[in-house]
């Protein structure tokens, strides 16, 4: 597929990235020089150089030729344009990434099919939501949801004592058999790896389990997990993204939110009626310890700078707060934050590109999530007829070392699979893989 990525930002890089890396041919228009020279050195992909929002510079990016544009500049009058320019030369698909929220509403003078915008992206509020399925499951570190919360995903650490220690998963497949989960990678010294069934837990290991929304609760406590509610939240940082999280949680919690310029306090104090503004710093220990910081459930960092989210979550956690979220946009920044201690993290950046590769990839894959940290992807896969997947039973399909099949939705019910299941034609498979293995995955399930 011909795909032109507008931006080359840390967005549009990744972006290029993974999408090279499953075989699709990318251009990239940037104008910073800079970043087209990153791109250039690093990506197998062409660079134009200018705005997206030129005609002559589209142009030049043969955008006569393209099938997707993905327009993820930071700047949302140059993606929409983009878009629009796209469309009209008869680009099948159109995504733009906003950060104004007039263009998503459903009253806008301009609906997206007039802009020439097939797809909107706002990472502000793939972040908030993010973080609002991180409250709760309190005791996870990582949570996504797939086909409306069917199926969902969590990572969490496992606890001493846990009875799923040191024992082979078959073992424990075994003991819980009749339960609706299956553990799809285990996080250990930071590195990633697909289990197997003489593989083992130990006690720190952060394991990422597929399983019925229903059953959730008894495996975290399997895990040694135990979840409290959380009543008292603080949310650090008034911008878009914790406006948008104070307003879904702010009815059935105590909200607190702390932003330092007066003029977003007085708005935020109008648009949140039940909840409590605060003017100050999220970084100043005495405002925050004479707002009971020692007190709250959680606190989440959502400022607009990644540093002062990290030291406002470590000071959180000195102080004992039993759930901390953190917000990072830099990409290269995710690797390290486990080893500092902060394994709930929230990328808008990661976020964004998970949800333009699934619009990109939508025909036959029904999600896509990358892990904060971890160079893996969970991808939910549409069986198509006739397709390797659905010839024969799991346990006589070649299937790649790398990847494990976590669940499979059928008619609207969750299976976890054994050898002796056969995937049928349209079945939702929920597929846990390392880079080297999308390749081969694609082709088993008829992409």
């Amino acid at each position: 597929m011909q795909i032109l990525i507008v931006g080359a930002g840390d967005v549009g890089f990744e972006l290029g990235r993974r999408l090279t890396r499953i075989g699709h041919d990318i251009t990239m228009v940037e104008m910073d020089p800079q970043k087209s020279r990153r791109v250039s050195e690093q990506l197998d992909v062409m660079v134009v150089e200018g705005s997206g929002a030129s005609w002559q510079t589209l142009r030049d990016a043969s955008i006569e030729r393209v099938d997707v544009i993905a327009a993820v500049t930071d700047q949302d009058e140059v993606n929409v344009i983009a878009c629009g320019l796209g469309k009209k030369l008869g680009v099948k698909a159109t995504i733009a990434r906003v950060r104004n929220t007039e263009y998503t509403s459903e009253d806008f003078i301009l609906p997206g099919a007039q802009l020439g915008v097939d797809h909107f992206i706002h990472p502000e509020k793939e972040a908030a939501d993010a973080v609002v399925r991180l409250i709760h499951q309190a005791s996870a570190n990582y949570a996504v949801e797939f086909d409306g919360g069917k199926i969902q995903l969590l990572g969490l650490n496992v606890e001493p004592g846990s009875p799923l220690l040191y024992r082979p998963l078959t073992e424990v497949g075994v003991e819980w058999r009749n339960r609706p989960f299956r553990i799809v990678a285990i996080n250990r010294n930071h590195e990633t790896v697909i289990p197997r069934g003489t593989d083992r837990l130990f006690p720190g290991d952060q394991v990422f389990v597929v399983c019925d929304p229903s059953y959730a609760c008894e495996f975290k406590a399997l895990a040694g997990k135990a979840d409290k509610p959380l009543s008292k939240i603080m949310v650090l940082g008034g911008g878009m993204v914790g406006e948008f999280i104070a307003r879904e949680l702010e009815k059935e919690t105590n909200v607190k939110i702390i932003e330092p310029r007066m003029e977003r306090c007085e708005r935020l104090a109008e648009r949140l009626p039940h909840s409590l503004v605060i003017h100050g710093d999220g970084t100043d220990v005495e405002l925050l310890e004479s707002e009971d910081l020692d007190e709250m459930d959680a606190v989440v960092a959502v400022m607009g700078d990644d540093e002062r989210n990290i030291i406002a979550t470590l000071l959180a956690r000195h102080a004992n707060v039993p759930r901390t979220i953190t917000m990072v946009n830099r990409v290269s920044y995710l690797p390290i934050m486990p080893k500092i201690g902060l394994d709930a993290v929230v990328s808008k950046q990661l976020l964004t590109v998970n949800a333009v590769q699934h619009f990109i990839q939508h025909q036959e894959v029904a999600a896509v999530a990358s892990l904060p940290g971890i160079e893996a992807q969970l991808i939910e896969y549409i069986a198509k007829a006739g397709c390797r997947m659905t010839r024969k039973a799991l346990r006589e399909i070649r299937f790649p070392q790398n990847a494990i099949v976590g669940a499979i939705l059928h008619d609207d019910h969750m299976i976890v699979p054994d050898g002796d299941t056969r995937i049928e034609q349209g079945d939702r498979t929920v597929v846990f893989a390392l880079p080297q293995a999308v390749n081969e995955l694609d082709t088993l399930f008829g992409r």
